[in-house]
């Protein structure tokens, strides 16, 4: 029979998994497989210390070890295996195929931000987070979440908008 904790961390998973495999992903730069292996190792971790947490702020954790994990495989040297840049071609109605090329636009771009300034931006725009909570997840000030958003943004933009500009020339 399963304790109390058991259940309480069991139905913890069960209604935030598909969230923070979202925060993972968008931290993986849409990576689906470096997120759920992130996911994962944080479940871990989050697992080990529920004991700790599992009444206070669970999900605020889980980030951070999230957000923490992805800095540390971001400084590995070998980053695997590389996805091919032409996706395979899907029966969608063209609404649909234009969703997906704008996701994979946008994922393109993201990677292309440093670290910090994405997961900033993740928190910010993907988590619906405060920039007070942003800057509590990042460890720094409220004015230096701002700006990194900010300039996180901006960086999508330049990154994305000549692109999309060059496609409709």
């Amino acid at each position: 029979m399963r304790s109390a904790p058991e259940r309480a961390f069991d139905d913890f998973v069960t209604a935030r998994r598909s969230a923070l495999l979202g925060y993972a992903g968008s931290l993986a730069g849409g990576d689906r497989h470096a997120a759920e292996d992130l996911l994962q190792e944080a479940l871990v971790k989050l697992w080990l210390a529920w004991p700790r947490i599992g009444d206070g702020a669970p999900e605020a954790y889980a980030r951070r070890i999230l957000m923490r994990s992805a800095a540390r495989a971001a400084k590995r040297c070998w980053h695997g295996e590389r996805p091919t840049e032409r996706l395979p071609e899907l029966a969608a109605t063209a609404d649909a195929a234009n969703l997906v090329e704008d996701r994979v636009r946008l994922e393109a771009a993201l990677v292309r931000l440093p670290l910090r300034p994405r997961t900033a931006v993740v928190l910010r725009h993907y988590c619906d987070l405060s920039e007070g909570q942003v800057a509590e997840y990042l460890n720094c000030a409220q004015g230096t979440a701002s700006s990194l958003v900010s300039r996180g943004v901006a960086t999508l933009r330049s990154l994305i908008v000549p692109t999309v500009a060059s496609v409709q020339a």
